[in-house]
């Protein structure tokens, strides 16, 4: 089974035009919201979907790009897997960028989200969209690409370098 697109909603609503005045520092999430269509163009949807033709499927499938873009912020904040799937659900920036406003549970499971990450590893897209959120950042000039690189690539959403919630 293909997992669909993800397609939120382009505009900005009344709601998120009020999270994103109160951002003051954070001003990843505030580019990410603005340009999270440009960097998951149908194109690099479509590379991200064949990611997952031979994933075997046991629950209906979440967009991979709506996990992908976790996975940027989960690199840029440098959180667990456990601490993202609860910033889903209690930071409005987090929800912002993800389009899960008001949500009561997390928009998909641990499970989905290491699924997607290792996928994303295995066919070179964790550099690809590396790439692109570091070229979208330098060619709109909504965030400074020189300060994002560093960020995103000194902590790879990466199972090899990453430690995940150990005892």
């Amino acid at each position: 089974m293909r997992p669909p697109l993800w397609q939120p909603s382009g505009d900005l609503s009344p709601t998120e035009q009020t999270i994103i005045k109160r951002i003051k520092r954070a001003k990843l999430f505030v580019f990410l919201r603005q340009h999270r269509h440009t960097l998951f163009d149908a194109a690099f949807q479509d590379d991200l979907a064949t990611s997952y033709q031979d994933a075997p499927q046991r629950q209906p499938p979440i967009p991979p790009a709506q996990l992908a873009l976790a996975t940027i912020l989960q690199a840029s904040s440098g959180v667990v897997d456990d601490e993202l799937l609860e910033a889903t659900v209690m930071d409005r920036r987090w929800q912002l960028v993800l389009d899960c406003l008001e949500g009561e549970t997390p928009p998909f499971s641990k499970g989905s989200l290491v699924t997607c990450r290792k996928l994303l590893i295995a066919h070179q897209l964790d550099r690809r969209l590396l790439e692109r959120t570091v070229e979208v950042a330098a060619a709109t000039k909504a965030f400074g690409s020189r300060a994002l690189h560093p960020a995103l690539s000194s902590s790879p959403p990466s199972g090899a370098g990453r430690v995940e919630d150990t005892y």
